[in-house]
């Protein structure tokens, strides 16, 4: 009885923790597509098209500094609280490498700015690198923060943070936007100051709330300190998955323009179309099943550590993780013409034609992403990040080289990108899915 009692409470616990971080990724993916619909009418597809040129490289260097941070610390976290140790010792060490790792990402994005800018054939944004750079070091010490937390199944201090992030995002750009539509570089320009700005807000909210846990108790069997090299060791491999799709990213921002620049009128828009319109969309259903994820490497950390059913644990993961992405696919892909034109009215008939026919080819990547997702925060939590580095690391080659195929074709123009993206998650959930078992396999065998 006690045995049931206990796992309806682990299974309460994993549902809830989802839940939080699920709704404040809707919460947040929400204000973020509703900020799309003024957005767009202020500063236009070109102005969108230049907003986005810029993000792809943010992204790279924040997924170096940043993103591979929170799985990796909750993992570790999890893992001291089941020991009984002190996991304070976990938060300190990584606090101290990631405030040094996100000030080196925020130099580094000033230094290449001009070079990136003028590669990118857009050199008035320059100034747009500068106000997003300090972003980089800000998001670093908030993903440690948000990773501690999470190891200690406390889903409510991220899900919090995310909506403070959109809100003050969201606020400061449409008074920036307003401001400066005369001016559409300029306008781009404090768009992306007020990331900044929002980051400085979270990282604020996310420190009072740490300053209100109680200290903990310290005994001579606390686990002592925690040594760089043990959450580098977590943290490199976690990082070199979170990378490979920004740094695609960011190769497609210099690729796919050139490519359909070859035929397109307005390549810049086009491809504003899909990683600015149609990639917002997708990632709305997937940052809700985030919280599936994040949920999942605690659970699974603890469940590895004391020796549970790993299986068990990652199937339950992933078949809640379908059920919610799966309907929203189909969703996206029936609903896709009212949503689009919802929220991106301002864009031309011909636009909104492309950016409808962009969200229903991409639809089914809502349901592999999330799972892919999924699977990934649950290889990490058994302590092999690099088997779904490696994963992505195969689909995304596939990707560069079936769109720079289809993209020379006027026939099928910017939605070779989409197709591509569609078959690159295909190929990674099935070799994520494949890795899980035969990890938790061995696992199992060594334990007979």
């Amino acid at each position: 009885m006690r045995s049931k009692a206990k796992k309806r409470e682990s299974k309460g616990a994993f549902l809830k923790g989802a839940i939080w971080i699920a709704a404040g990724g809707f919460i947040a993916k929400v204000i973020g597509a509703l900020y799309r619909i003024p957005l767009t009418n202020l500063i236009g597809g070109h102005g969108l098209g230049l907003y986005q040129l810029v993000y792809p490289v943010y992204c790279l260097l924040l997924t170096v500094s940043a993103t591979g941070i929170p799985s990796s610390i909750a993992k570790l976290t999890a893992e001291r609280i089941a020991q009984g140790g002190n996991d304070r010792a976990v938060l300190k060490t990584a606090m101290k490498l990631f405030i040094w790792i996100g000030l080196a990402g925020t130099l580094l994005m000033a230094v290449i700015a001009p070079f990136l800018s003028k590669a990118q054939g857009s050199e008035e944004v320059l100034l747009g690198y500068y106000a997003l750079a300090p972003s980089v070091l800000l998001v670093s010490i908030i993903s440690v923060f948000r990773g501690w937390f999470q190891g200690r199944n406390r889903m409510f201090p991220t899900a919090l943070s995310e909506v403070v992030e959109q809100v003050v995002k969201v606020g400061f750009g449409l008074l920036f936007a307003y401001l400066f539509r005369e001016s559409v570089v300029k306008a781009v320009i404090f768009l992306l100051l007020s990331v900044s700005l929002s980051e400085l807000v979270t990282l604020l909210v996310m420190w009072i709330i740490f300053k209100r846990v109680p200290a903990p108790t310290l005994s001579k069997n606390d686990g002592g300190r925690v040594a760089v090299k043990t959450v580098l060791k977590m943290s490199i491999p976690v990082t070199l998955n979170s990378i490979l799709i920004p740094l695609s990213g960011l190769l497609d921002s210099i690729l796919a323009p050139r490519l359909l620049g070859g035929y397109a009128s307005d390549a810049v828009a086009l491809f504003g179309l899909f990683s600015g319109g149609a990639v917002t969309v997708i990632n709305l259903p997937v940052s809700v099943c985030y919280g599936l994820a994040a949920a999942s490497i605690p659970r699974i950390a603890t469940a590895r550590e004391k020796g549970g059913k790993l299986r068990k644990n990652i199937f339950f993961s992933l078949g809640i993780t379908a059920f919610v992405s799966g309907i929203s696919a189909v969703g996206l892909y029936l609903f896709a013409e009212p949503a689009v034109k919802i929220i991106f009215r301002s864009l031309t008939e011909e636009e909104l034609n492309v950016l409808v026919g962009l969200v229903k080819a991409l639809s089914v990547s809502a349901l592999t992403l999330s799972c892919v997702q999924t699977l990934s925060a649950c290889l990490t939590a058994q302590g092999k990040p690099q088997y779904a580095a490696l994963s992505m690391m195969i689909a995304l080659t596939a990707k560069t080289g079936l769109y720079v195929f289809w993209l020379r074709d006027p026939s099928v123009s910017v939605f070779g990108l989409a197709y591509a993206t569609n078959i690159a998650y295909a190929v990674a959930f099935l070799l994520d899915l494949v890795y899980n078992m035969y990890i938790s396999k061995r696992k199992r065998k060594k334990e007979q």
